[in-house]
């Protein structure tokens, strides 16, 4: 069995993933398991660390752990304090140490990143974009990195100068399950007219949005209107929405939109519809990236 020199951990709200380095600095094995913060205390967490990558730590001797995440937060292991914007991604100059029983475990957590007006949080991000920009360090532009919590991030001469977030995702998930729309809405199939027409319709008119939202369900059951068009519809409205709120960032700008391909391509979509040619870029790796960056800054210093 492979010992790891050190550890990269990406500690979200559902799940955690690790990676295992060697003395080459290559990554030999990875661990993942469904224990992520929002199932944990905080006495919880060595033992979910443990249970993940023990067998790759040595008998004797210290392992260093670099983790991201929600492990940080208020509920987590300990709290990585936010660092303030305008910044750069926090490195590991700015992580906090946490205590571990288990004498193997050097456990290093990085902070997330506030923003004070309009107030703002995000935890994790904060990782990707360092990654992003250990390859595009140049970049000057929008990132915006979709899911339950969505981050739209203005970055300039390495630093994240301002962001917002929009709860789109978890508000798409609490109408189409608990909603009287889940009746409408609850299947499979896609209607990508539907789905940029509605974009349109939220972004000229929004205030029309309710009253769209109870059209989707009076409209299944007065004309028979599938669920692909009045899935797509919900999704178009609400990121409609949510592009009629982050107009200053996106407009006129370089916009790189980073996540998993199935969102991201809603998003691409969307600001094509506004004239917005966005760039994909996949964000499964970035919070590894991320991580590795902040240890190499930190190597670079000694």
């Amino acid at each position: 069995m492979t010992q790891a020199d050190w550890i990269a951990v990406d500690w979200g709200t559902s799940n955690v993933r690790a990676w295992i380095f060697d003395e080459r600095n290559e990554v030999v094995a990875t661990a993942s398991s469904d224990k992520g913060m929002g199932s944990l205390d905080p006495a919880g967490f060595e033992p979910a660390l443990i249970e993940l990558v023990g067998q790759y730590l040595p008998e004797a001797g210290t392992v260093p752990v670099i983790a991201c995440g929600m492990v940080g937060a208020r509920q987590g292991w300990v709290e990585a304090p936010y660092a303030t914007c305008p910044c750069p991604p926090p490195g590991l100059a700015d992580a906090v140490s946490a205590t571990a029983a288990d004498p193997r475990l050097d456990l290093s957590i990085l902070p997330g990143v506030k923003q004070s007006a309009p107030a703002d949080v995000m935890r994790g991000e904060e990782t990707q974009i360092g990654g992003f920009l250990a390859a595009e360090p140049g970049f000057d532009g929008i990132l915006c990195l979709p899911g339950t919590h969505t981050k739209w991030v203005h970055i300039s001469a390495g630093e994240i100068v301002s962001f917002r977030t929009c709860m789109t995702g978890e508000i798409f998930a609490l109408l189409s399950r608990q909603s009287v729309l889940r009746f409408a809405v609850t299947g499979d199939g896609w209607d990508a007219q539907s789905f940029r027409a509605a974009v349109s319709d939220a972004m000229s008119s929004p205030q029309n949005f309710s009253a769209w939202l109870f059209g989707l369900r009076a409209d299944s059951l007065l004309n028979g209107t599938g669920v692909d068009v009045s899935r797509a519809r919900l999704s178009g409205l609400l990121l409609g929405l949510e592009l009629a709120g982050t107009k200053p960032y996106w407009l006129g700008r370089e916009v790189v939109i980073v996540g998993a391909p199935a969102l991201s391509d809603l998003y691409v979509t969307a600001l094509a519809e506004q004239g917005v040619s966005a760039r994909f870029m996949d964000g499964g790796d970035l919070s590894l990236a991320g991580i590795r960056a902040a240890r190499a800054q930190m190597e670079s210093r000694t």
